[in-house]
């Protein structure tokens, strides 16, 4: 292992973590938030949301899935290190790391069941480009409506229409994060 494995966890486990939850759920809760997640830092390609993400939500009971170039021996070795979960297959993960492109089709991911709507993958898409422009946003945690630069729309419209099943969405750049959960309306 490289020293970069090892290092990139909370240097203030209890605080930071807690601070990182805060922020993940404000995001989650307020669809269309775009918030600074920079507590963590793993190995390249992924970004300090994504690792934050990660580090804050994931223990060893978790799947995970490393999508196209997050699939890396680092990125393997940091979250063998810092957070014990498995590496499994899209089919089975309950949290999936990649860009876009690297995550399609989402048809590949759970998306719960009747009686476990809650048994469903969410995914944390690496992007480009992160702002409050381009597709609108409405529904619960929404005042009037939001907008998000999403990849695409289509994927996301046919997600909602999945409620109380479907899967939800962490986008993150370098180390801002914003959320779009399966109840929120795409235009």
């Amino acid at each position: 292992m490289e020293a970069l494995e090892l290092t990139g966890g909370f240097s203030d486990p209890a605080p930071e973590a807690a601070r990182a939850f805060r922020q993940i759920m404000t995001v989650m809760a307020k669809p269309g938030t775009i918030l600074d997640l920079d507590q963590a830092e793993a190995p390249a390609p992924v970004s300090k949301a994504a690792a934050t993400l990660l580090l804050t939500l994931c223990d060893p009971d978790t799947g995970i899935y490393l999508a196209g170039d997050a699939d890396t021996d680092a990125v393997r070795n940091w979250i063998n290190f810092h957070i014990g979960a498995p590496l499994v297959s899209a089919a089975t993960c309950d949290f999936a790391v990649g860009t876009w492109e690297a995550l399609a089709p989402l048809s590949q991911f759970k998306i719960g069941t009747s009686e476990y709507p809650d048994r469903s993958a969410s995914l944390i898409v690496e992007s480009d480009v992160l702002e409050n422009q381009g597709a609108v946003l409405q529904g619960p945690g929404i005042k009037d409506r939001a907008a998000l630069s999403l990849p695409e729309t289509a994927a996301f419209q046919a997600n909602q229409m999945l409620f109380p099943l479907g899967l939800d969405f962490y986008f993150t750049q370098g180390s801002r994060v914003a959320a779009l959960p399966r109840t929120t309306e795409v235009r």
